[in-house]
């Protein structure tokens, strides 16, 4: 089990020292990049396959009861088997994308994307705070070369944008309020049930809470938000790590962990904290789809509609109760599938036709119909409809906002927020599709328009599988989702 979980970490930071040594052997590079994506995944199975919550490693120790450790828990274990599944996926597909694009500096990429994903294993098995915020801050530092990647004014300005906002709000914000456990709590260890309760004045409950929220501004909740959409100038591959394999996973599982394992559900409750903190990322799901309604280019539009999804998460996890935890945590997997498929789509578009706003896709469905019907399934599912997975994360974080005790005016304007905000996601994401094959082209008629490379197809399709495959068999992330073996 020790060995299993140090592989999970190790495998792709040796893959990182090896891939960069490929830089004139591009087919090979490839090749390894692939073969090592395989490799984690294959070993996160054995450890989903074999795994016990009671199992730690340790591999240092530089203060006194502050140790790096790792132990494998169900939530962990989901976010470490999406990440390293759609590593495999976005793998296939920046192959066909970079080398479609023409990108610089390839071995460069595929060499950092592997640090970042070693980083996100870290903190899927993070046992204690001080081990999830360090490597946090890794995973922040690993992927800004992969924001800047294309060298430009814009790129590094966009860059400098996500580096300040997310190492700014970690230390003004998410450090203190871990020194403040620490000091409250006399340990970071993550525990069934919590570590406050008997130790943190109730009172200290929800400024606590608030400041984890605003210092996770991976989670890109509002108005920590602005890196986002700054970031977009990265490359697609690095857009789809952003948005559904790394980062802003990384934020909101963080959230989730520190409510459960931190505050204890139970306590948190009792305190009242979560229930005046709901309204945070309420606001943020409305405003995101609002504004996400604005955006003519493709892949701004796709960020803001990531901000509004997150906090749909990030709801789940304040809600503090079964149905919303169990929401939270399919709403993780789910538009990770489903997200991943519209930036696979956007960045299909912008190698082919070299695309990049909304009013210039009428009547492409029609050349690209592969890349906009996978499109269509991608945004059928984050929108909640069945056949999709999407559905089953909207039902239970409906369900978890009518089981709010206590606060009727809060309960009431979750359920119509939540109801209204998915009327936006059709209106946002679904304008696109209809206008792509029903509409006539705009521009020239006689231009020669075809699908994306191969590997882009492959990368789009499998993630499109897998959103109507989790809706009729979501068994497995179901157990892992619901906490299996854990008592919140």
């Amino acid at each position: 089990m020790m060995s299993l979980i140090a592989a999970s970490i190790l495998i792709p930071i040796v893959g990182a020292i090896i891939l960069s040594r490929f830089d004139h052997s591009p087919n090979l590079r490839e090749a390894f990049t692939l073969t090592t994506a395989i490799g984690l995944l294959a070993n996160n199975i054995v450890l989903y396959m074999n795994y016990d919550a009671a199992e730690k490693i340790t591999m240092a120790e530089p203060i006194p009861g502050l140790s790096i450790t790792f132990s494998v828990e169900p939530y962990g274990l989901l976010f470490a088997l999406i990440a390293s599944f759609l590593w495999i996926v976005t793998s296939i597909y920046a192959i066909g994308y970079m080398r479609g694009h023409q990108e610089e500096n390839q071995t460069r990429f595929f060499t950092l994307f592997a640090v970042a994903i070693s980083a996100v294993m870290a903190i899927a098995f993070a046992d204690n705070l001080f081990t999830l915020f360090l490597f946090y801050e890794v995973l922040t530092i690993s992927t800004y070369p992969l924001v800047t990647h294309a060298g430009s004014s814009k790129a590094r300005k966009g860059g400098r944008r996500y580096l300040f906002i997310l190492m700014g709000t970690s230390l003004l914000f998410f450090l203190p309020a871990v020194i403040a456990t620490w000091v409250s709590a006399g340990t970071l260890t993550f525990s069934k049930g919590g570590i406050l309760a008997g130790n943190l004045d109730p009172t200290w409950a929800l400024p606590l809470l608030f400041l984890f929220l605003i210092g996770i501004g991976k989670a890109g909740m509002m108005p920590i938000h602005k890196w986002l959409p700054s970031a977009m100038v990265a490359p697609t591959p690095v857009s789809a790590l952003l948005h559904a394999v790394a980062v802003v996973k990384a934020g909101v599982f963080s959230v989730i962990k520190i409510v459960v394992f931190v505050f204890g559900t139970e306590w948190l409750t009792e305190t009242g904290a979560n229930t005046w903190l709901l309204w945070l990322p309420l606001t943020t799901i409305l405003l995101a789809s609002l504004i996400a309604m604005t955006k003519d280019n493709l892949k701004e539009r796709l960020a803001y509609s990531t901000i509004g999804q997150l906090s749909y998460i990030l709801l789940g996890a304040l809600l503090a109760n079964e149905a919303g935890l169990l929401g939270a945590n399919l709403h993780i997997a789910m538009h990770a599938f489903a997200k991943i498929t519209l930036f696979f789509a956007a960045g299909a578009i912008l190698v082919v036709t070299h695309k990049k706003q909304v009013s210039e896709l009428d009547g492409l469905g029609r050349q690209m119909p592969l890349t906009f019907a996978f499109f269509t399934v991608g945004a059928l599912s984050i929108i909640g409809l069945p056949i999709f997975g999407g559905m089953w994360s909207k039902w239970y974080l409906l369900s978890g906002s009518a089981a709010l005790e206590g606060a009727a005016i809060t309960q009431w304007a979750l359920i119509i927020g939540l109801m209204i905000s998915s009327l936006l996601n059709i209106v946002y994401l679904l304008s696109i599709p209809m206008a792509a094959f029903f509409k006539p082209v705009k521009g020239p008629q006689n231009l020669k328009i075809k699908e994306a490379p191969i590997p882009c197809i492959i990368g789009m399709a499998i993630p499109v599988l897998m959103c109507i495959y989790l809706f009729f068999d979501p068994s497995i992330v179901f157990a892992l989702a619901g906490g299996k073996g854990v008592n919140p």
